[in-house]
C-alpha cells in the first residue's frame, strides 16, 4: 500500500484528503483504512509526504517548502543546507522555532523583495539526532553533567548516578537523551564510555561519534559476513567472461587496502586503444536488504581519517574478497571502452567478469616511471602498458579540456600520526601523473555507464553538479579585478569553458592557490539525484559514480541496477516503479552521509593541525592571506595549516573591512591587507579543543 500511496501523490497535481486517497486505492475494510492512516503518518515523519493546513496530503517535493540540515554559528543565527542542493537558506535567531544545530528541519521561505539572500523560518524539526551525543563527563556540586563536544548544540544534559555507567571526570562518553526536562534541558543516559580524553585515539573517536558515524559492526553483520566465501567459487567463474590471463593491474596509494578498481590497455589494429576498467563486484556479495546492505546504506560511505579508515563494509569484504588484491581471482564488473585519437569513447561494453590482478602498483612508483623514465624493480614488464595508458589518459584529458573540464588544482594535507596519536608532520599530498591518469580513466568509465543507462530511459542514480549562480561568478570576477587582473569576456558567461579560461589565466599568478579555492567555493556542491542534469565541473552531460562500490553506497547501487537491467535483463514496469520510488530517498540520504563524512574528515584535520602547532608556539613562518573577514585575516602556511590574525591584534591602526575587495584597510595609514598577500607570521596560540590556531603579524 505504501508504494501505491506514493504513486498516487506523485502523480497528483494537487493535495488530496484521506478520503480521496482511500477512493483512489479502493480500500474495502476498516483495517485497510487504519493501515492507510498509519502509513501516511510514517511518510509524514520521513518528510516524504507533507500535511497541509487544510488536512490534505501532497508529495513533499511538490510543496512550497524545503527540507535540510540546520547549521548554527556562534552568533546564534544559522543556515539550512537544503537537500535539493538549492541555495542555503538564512535563518534568523527569531525564526529558529526551537530548532538546534544539526537538526533536520522543514523550512518555509520568507518572501521579502528587500532581502539580499534567501531567508526562511523553520516550521518544525522532523529529525533530531539525540540518540548519540558526544561529550565530556564532569561533576559539579554533586550533579553530573555532559559538556558536549559540539558547542553549537545548546543543550544542558544532566546524568543521574544510576545512568552514569561508572563514568568519571574526564571520560569522553556517548549519551542518549531519555527525558525532556524543558527549556533545552534533558536527562541523559551514558550509552558507552569512549575512553579518557587524554587516551590515544579517543580524540578522533569522539569526532567520529559526534557525526553519528558507526565504527563497529554488529554481531548480526559479522555472522552474516562469516557465511561469505573467502575465495571465488568455480561455478560463478563459469558464467562470467574470464579475464584472468589478461594483463590487468591496480594503481593505488602505498597504504591502500580496499582496492576498488583495476585497469588494462590494448592497442587495436585501427589505431585506437581498448581501455578496460574493472570494478569490484560488491553487489554480488552484498545482497539487497541483507544486514550488511542495510548497514552499508546507513553508513553511506567509508570515512578516511588521519590515523584510520572507518569502512562502509566489514574488512573481510573491503580488504578481502571484494578487494582486487594481487594474484588472486576476483569478481568484477568490467567497462571496456574503445578510445580513438580524439580521446572519444567510440564503442563500449559493460559485463560481468573475473580477473586476476597481476600487480599491486603504487602511485609513487608509477610516477617515477612515467615522469622520470625510471625502471622500478618488479614493474619492468608492465612499463609498455603504463606508457600506453599515459597516451590514452592524455587523449581523454585533452578531450575533457576541449569541452570545458575545470581543473581547480586544490591542495590537500596529509598528516603523519605517531603510535600515541600525536601529529608529527604535515605534508602536501602529491597529485602526480599516476593519480591524474587513474582519475581520467574512472571519469571515462563513470560517464560511459551513466550514458548507457540514461539512453535506455531507466531509473538510475546520477552524480550531478549544477551550474553556479551568475552573481557568485560576477562577485569573484569583481574581486579578481580589484587585484589588478583583467579577465576578458562576458561577465555573465558561466559556461565551464569560461571558468576554465579564468583559471588558466590565473594559473601563473602568485595568488592562484587561494583564488582557485575561492572560485571553487563559489560553486554548488555535487550531489546524488535520480535525474540527470549533468556535471558542471567535469563539463559532462551525463555522469554517475560506478567505480568505488567498496567505499560508496551509491556506486554499489549503480552495480545493483546494472545487474538488474543488463545482466538479468529485468526491464519490467514493476522493477522500474520499485526503483523510481527507492532512488529518491536513497540519493538524498547518500548526499547527507557524504557531507557528514567530509565534515568529520575536515574537523579531524583541523584538530590535528591545531595539536601539531601546539609544539610550535612562538615560531615564525611565511604564509599567504587565504581569507579576509570583518574580524581578521586567515593565513595559510606552506604545509596548508591555516590560522587567524584577529583584527584586535593588528597593532598601529584601526582596520576597516572592505567587503567588495575582501580586504582590511587601515583607517589612518590606508595600509591594505588582502587575499593573496604574502605575510610573515608568528604562532601565538593553538587550541586542540576549539580546532583553531592564532597568529600574529611579524611583517
Amino acid at each position: 500500500m505504501k508504494d501505491k500511496i506514493i504513486e498516487i501523490l506523485t502523480n497528483s497535481d494537487r493535495a488530496l484528503s484521506l478520503m480521496e486517497i482511500d477512493n483512489l486505492i479502493g480500500l474495502k475494510t476498516k483495517q485497510e483504512y487504519q493501515d492507510l492512516i498509519q502509513i501516511i503518518e510514517e511518510l509524514k515523519k520521513e518528510s516524504i509526504v507533507y500535511h497541509t493546513n487544510k488536512d490534505k496530503y501532497m508529495f513533499f517535493e511538490k510543496s512550497h517548502l524545503k527540507k535540510g540540515l540546520l547549521r548554527i554559528n556562534k552568533k546564534g543565527f544559522g543556515f539550512v543546507e537544503a537537500t535539493d542542493n538549492t541555495e542555503d537558506i538564512y535563518i534568523d535567531y527569531s525564526n529558529l522555532n526551537g530548532a538546534i544545530h544539526n537538526d533536520l528541519v522543514i523550512v518555509e521561505i520568507i518572501t521579502n523583495k528587500n532581502l539580499q539572500r534567501q531567508e526562511g523560518r523553520i516550521l518544525r524539526v522532523f529529525k533530531r539526532e539525540l540518540e548519540k551525543l558526544v561529550g565530556e563527563f564532569y561533576t559539579e556540586g554533586n550533579i553530573n553533567y555532559i559538556k558536549l563536544d559540539d558547542s553549537k548544540v545548546k543543550l544542558t544534559i544532566v546524568i543521574d548516578k544510576e545512568n552514569a555507567k561508572g563514568a568519571i571526570n574526564g571520560h569522553k562518553v556517548l549519551v542518549k537523551i531519555i527525558k525532556d526536562l524543558g527549556h533545552n534541558k534533558y536527562l541523559g543516559e551514558v550509552v558507552s564510555i569512549l575512553g579518557h580524553k587524554n587516551d590515544p585515539g579517543v580524540d578522533i573517536l569522539s569526532v567520529v561519534h559526534k557525526y553519528n558515524i558507526n565504527d563497529v559492526f554488529s554481531n548480526e553483520i559479522m555472522d552474516e559476513t562469516e557465511l561469505i566465501s573467502t575465495v571465488v567459487l568455480e561455478d560463478e567463474i563459469s558464467r562470467r567472461k574470464d579475464l584472468r590471463i589478461e594483463e590487468i593491474f591496480t594503481i593505488d596509494g602505498a597504504d591502500a587496502k580496499d582496492l576498488d578498481d583495476a585497469i588494462s590497455i590494448k592497442s587495436l589494429e585501427n589505431g585506437n586503444y581498448l581501455l578496460g576498467v574493472h570494478i569490484a563486484d560488491v553487489s554480488y556479495y552484498v545482497k539487497e536488504n541483507s544486514a550488511i546492505d542495510k548497514e552499508a546504506y546507513d553508513r553511506g560511505t567509508s570515512v578516511y581519517l588521519a590515523d584510520r579508515v572507518i569502512p562502509m563494509l566489514p574488512h573481510k569484504l573491503s580488504n578481502g574478497i571484494c578487494s582486487l588484491n594481487e594474484l588472486v581471482d576476483r569478481l568484477t564488473v568490467t567497462c571496456d571502452m574503445e578510445v580513438d585519437k580524439e580521446g572519444k569513447v567510440v564503442k563500449y561494453d559493460v559485463y560481468e567478469s573475473v580477473i586476476n590482478s597481476k600487480k599491486k602498483m603504487t602511485y609513487s612508483a608509477v610516477n617515477e616511471i612515467l615522469e622520470k623514465n625510471k625502471v622500478i624493480e618488479g614493474y619492468e614488464k608492465f612499463i609498455p602498458a603504463l606508457h600506453n595508458m599515459k597516451v590514452v589518459a592524455d587523449l581523454l584529458r585533452k578531450n575533457k579540456e576541449k569541452r570545458g573540464y575545470i581543473e581547480f588544482d586544490s591542495d590537500e594535507a596529509k598528516i603523519i600520526i605517531d603510535d600515541s596519536g600525536k601529529p608529527i608532520e604535515i605534508l602536501k599530498r602529491i597529485n602526480g601523473t599516476g593519480e591524474k591518469m587513474i582519475e581520467d580513466f574512472m571519469i571515462a568509465a563513470n560517464e560511459t555507464v551513466a550514458s548507457y543507462i540514461y539512453f535506455m530511459k531507466l531509473p538510475f542514480i546520477y552524480r550531478i553538479h549544477e551550474y553556479p549562480k551568475e552573481e557568485k561568478i560576477r562577485s569573484f570576477l569583481t574581486f579578481v579585478g580589484s587585484l589588478g587582473y583583467v579577465i576578458k569576456g562576458k561577465i555573465n558567461d558561466v559556461h565551464p569553458k569560461s571558468i576554465q579560461k579564468i583559471l588558466d589565466y590565473l594559473r601563473d599568478k602568485k595568488e592562484f592557490p587561494i583564488l582557485s579555492n575561492l572560485l571553487l567555493r563559489s560553486m554548488k556542491k555535487a550531489i546524488y539525484l535520480p535525474e540527470n542534469v549533468g556535471h558542471y565541473g567535469l563539463a559532462s552531460k551525463c555522469y554517475t559514480h560506478f567505480t568505488s562500490p567498496i567505499r560508496r553506497y551509491p556506486d554499489t547501487t549503480v552495480h545493483r541496477l546494472l545487474r538488474t537491467y543488463l545482466f538479468n535483463k529485468d526491464l519490467s514496469m514493476k522493477t522500474r516503479d520499485y526503483w523510481n520510488l527507492k532512488l529518491i530517498p536513497l540519493c538524498e540520504h547518500s548526499s547527507l552521509k557524504e557531507k557528514s563524512s567530509v565534515d568529520c574528515e575536515r574537523e579531524v584535520t583541523d584538530m590535528k593541525m591545531a595539536e601539531y602547532m601546539l609544539d610550535h608556539i612562538g615560531e615564525e613562518y611565511d604564509g599567504i592571506i587565504s581569507s579576509v573577514m570583518n574580524f581578521g585575516l586567515f593565513v595559510q602556511l606552506d604545509n596548508l595549516v591555516e590560522g587567524l590574525i584577529h583584527v584586535n591584534e593588528m597593532k598601529g591602526d584601526y582596520y576597516i573591512y572592505d567587503e567588495n575587495a575582501l580586504s582590511l584597510v587601515g583607517e589612518r595609514t590606508k595600509k591594505r591587507y588582502r587575499i593573496g598577500d604574502n605575510i610573515r607570521v608568528r604562532v601565538k596560540s593553538a587550541s586542540k579543543e576549539e580546532r583553531n590556531i592564532d597568529f600574529e603579524i611579524v611583517r
